[in-house]
């Protein structure tokens, strides 16, 4: 019995140490890509303008003021659990894994309108399209597909610490895997506050 709870501030620093090395390697990796973006927008300017007035500023929108949501629902579930309110720290759970659900519908409606259109990868129409438009859109499915990946990670992240708090495997002295969960989806966040800006506002 003291075991666990001795080894509880241990493993808790651990736990965070390990998110925060996940997250300096997934900001490396988007910033690259972030990098290789500003090189090909820097030469094909007019193209990525172009390129940019085909996607749906409401849509980008809508999805930037939920994950905003949804980063703060996450939040909330971390203080509920340190204050020792499980229940409450649950329904704020399901609150983000339903805000991230609302994000990828809302993406997938934005992309099927891209495929109806011919405006996807090696799409005939696309193809005929000049290159630095070709460019853009390649770089649009790469990064916001790579994004919608970790929303789905952090759906399933979330998803099993509500199992766990469900067990009472986690609860006010043991809410790293909640915290973890939580640095995560911030992550995912700020990667889309980066994101919205850089293929929806180009002017």
């Amino acid at each position: 019995m003291s075991g666990h709870t001795h080894a509880g501030p241990i493993d808790r620093d651990r736990g965070c140490i390990g998110m925060w090395l996940f997250i300096c390697t997934e900001i490396l990796l988007f910033g690259g890509l972030f990098l290789l973006y500003s090189v090909y927008r820097y030469k094909n300017p007019a193209d990525f303008h172009a390129a940019s007035q085909d996607l749906s500023r409401f849509s980008g929108t809508l999805n930037t003021i939920v994950l905003i949501t949804s980063s703060l629902s996450a939040a909330l579930a971390v203080h509920e659990l340190r204050e020792g309110r499980a229940a409450r720290s649950k329904l704020f759970i399901w609150a983000t894994i339903l805000l991230a659900l609302t994000f990828l519908t809302v993406k997938g409606f934005e992309w099927a309108a891209k495929f109806e259109h011919g405006l996807y990868p090696n799409a005939a129409h696309l193809l005929s399209l000049p290159p630095g438009q070709i460019l853009f859109f390649g770089l649009y499915f790469t990064m916001t597909g790579l994004h919608a990946i970790h929303v789905i990670v952090g759906m399933g992240i979330f998803g099993y610490g509500l199992r766990a708090l469900s067990r009472g495997k986690i609860d006010a002295e043991h809410p790293v895997l909640v915290e973890n969960a939580t640095l995560f989806w911030h992550l995912v966040d700020v990667i889309w506050i980066f994101l919205f800006p850089l293929f929806y506002l180009i002017s």
